[in-house]
């Protein structure tokens, strides 16, 4: 998962602006759909379409043609991507004094790229938590650079379980041995991984310099660690010439879970990362994600009961790092049909 852009400011949810419906103008769809596609994604493919139904109303699409073939086959990725982008979507009809009622996968034999539909319906003004969170979305990154030595507080982490389980999901902090047999495992994940042609065709694809929208470009790599303890996902290939820097010796390790396995869960998965992920950036907390083993996941172990606690669908590394710089995002107009945008 990748990077973030800009959100607009939010409307006072005092002024007229705000007791508009929050699709009602071309300046509230853009400020929601700016403040949706500024959510991470794999490879920071961006798979999402928006659609104005109208003033109240916004449908989420998957855009499939931006599925990864080799690494997403099932499309788990995408989902928790979206996830995260409807996460974003509500926040920011939030902003306008509306709630927002969400239908995930409203018919999913005809529609099954219809992720989700948002109806904005007469709410109380946002809370501070949600303003914050808001207010969060242009400064959340992903940081694969190397975090110092420090341990979360306590209470901070307990927030980033309490955001997890808001959504529907169970965040649960990986220590000891355990820690270091996740952190093998998705190395051994990683080997696998690139050393397959197809799987280096396509992370080239989405790492390709001429790439001005979308895509991991080369200032997001991070350097490789120098020791090779942390499988930092290697968006140069192996053979590119690239710094090397010790990384933190013991990295605070986080996994997330649903208690299903499908459509709906990657979803929920989505919108409790980036629930997540907002709450550590107002603490400024730093997060980089690995999903390498779940990328290696067979089909035929789909839908099946992983433990107690469910199915892992993503896998965090929190700690305090250096800022880092965002990455490029599509605009309004290359994710929302343009003959829907009122008044256009």
């Amino acid at each position: 998962m990748t990077d973030t852009g800009a959100s607009p400011a939010p409307p006072d949810p005092g002024s007229l602006a705000a007791r508009r419906l929050p699709f009602a103008t071309p300046g509230g769809v853009s400020r929601t759909v700016n403040a949706a596609g500024a959510a991470p994604s794999v490879h920071n493919t961006q798979p999402w379409r928006f659609h104005r139904v109208d003033d109240a109303t916004m449908e989420l699409y998957a855009d499939l043609d931006r599925l990864l073939a080799v690494t997403d086959p099932m499309g788990r990725g995408l989902g928790i991507s979206c996830g995260a982008a409807l996460f974003n979507l509500r926040l920011a009809v939030r902003m306008t004094g509306h709630d927002a009622q969400v239908t995930a996968l409203p018919d999913p034999a005809a529609r099954p790229d219809l992720l989700a539909t948002v109806r904005a319906t007469p709410g109380e003004p946002p809370d501070q938590d949600e303003r914050l969170m808001y207010d969060m979305i242009p400064h959340r990154r992903t940081n694969r650079f190397p975090f110092d030595d420090r341990r979360l507080p306590k209470d901070v982490f307990v927030e980033l379980v309490h955001a997890a389980h808001a959504e529907g999901a169970t965040l649960v902090l990986v220590k000891g041995r355990t820690a270091r047999r996740v952190l093998d495992m998705i190395g051994t994940a990683d080997d696998t991984l690139a050393a397959e042609e197809s799987y280096r065709a396509e992370l080239a694809t989405w790492t390709d310099p001429s790439r001005r929208l979308d895509g991991v470009p080369e200032h997001a790599f991070g350097p490789r660690p120098r020791d090779g303890r942390l499988p930092m996902r290697d968006f140069s290939l192996r053979g590119a010439a690239r710094p090397s820097a010790d990384f933190e010796a013991d990295p605070q390790v986080a996994a997330l879970f649903t208690r299903g396995d499908g459509p709906l869960d990657w979803l929920r998965a989505g919108q409790a990362l980036q629930r997540v992920l907002l709450t550590a950036t107002a603490h400024g907390v730093a997060a980089s994600l690995f999903s390498q083993p779940l990328d290696l996941r067979p089909a035929q172990h789909h839908g099946e009961q992983a433990g107690p606690l469910g199915h892992v669908q993503m896998l965090a590394r929190f700690g305090y790092g250096p800022p880092v710089p965002r990455v490029p995002r599509r605009s309004v107009f290359e994710v929302l049909d343009p003959v829907e945008v009122p008044g256009g």
